[in-house]
């Protein structure tokens, strides 16, 4: 495979042209308490979690900088914890039985959310129809060639659900599927949209 050109590391995917700096965080009343995630849900937030760490070279610790910035000690006092959670994944490798808390489920939508915000110039970007088409293409190709190595790193490929995401046909469509839940999560409301979808389990 060819070597992707400078202009798309550049512009396409990468941490560093996105702000740095912590956002305010406004006092608000407690949040209602949620559901319990199904299964279904649990897979996808993970998936999309790992979609960001796709996107950004340094998402990895873009995640830890901002639990901290979110305040989410509780659920996830390091990176650890963080780590332990998303192998509530039943898709992974080494996955761990057992549910999330409410703690965790929230924390993670929240993080999402979060990374989804800072990201949503390369998500934009991505989602274009004025961008040039090879620049695009490019692009899409950068984010499957590193989707699809993280994919195979730390999942189970003899899950039915992986091996679709893997197959050259249908891949395409449900990497698409997860840039467009990480666009449409951005912004104010972003939360809750993401959580009604998760909890929904349908999709």
């Amino acid at each position: 495979m060819e070597a992707p050109n400078k202009e798309v590391t550049a512009q396409g995917l990468s941490w560093h042209h996105l702000s740095h700096r912590p956002r305010l965080l406004i006092a608000s009343p407690a949040p209602p308490p949620i559901s319990r995630m199904p299964r279904r849900g649990m897979e996808r937030l993970d998936l999309l979690l790992l979609a960001i760490e796709a996107l950004d070279l340094h998402g990895s610790e873009a995640m830890v900088w901002s639990c901290e910035q979110l305040q989410l000690q509780e659920a996830f006092p390091d990176r650890v914890a963080l780590w332990k959670s998303r192998c509530r994944n039943p898709l992974r490798r080494a996955s761990r039985r057992g549910d999330l808390n409410t703690a965790e489920q929230r924390g993670l939508v929240e993080l999402v959310c979060n990374l989804a915000d800072r990201l949503y110039p390369m998500l934009r970007q991505l989602l274009s129809s004025s961008e040039p088409a090879e620049l695009n293409a490019q692009r899409w190709g950068l984010f499957r060639d590193r989707y699809n190595d993280l994919v195979e790193a730390r999942m189970n490929g003899r899950r039915g659900a992986i091996r679709q995401l893997l197959d050259p046909a249908d891949g395409e469509a449900l990497r698409q599927e997860l840039v467009l839940t990480l666009a449409f999560c951005c912004g104010p409301g972003g939360v809750q949209r993401l959580e009604a979808s998760l909890l929904d389990g349908s999709r």
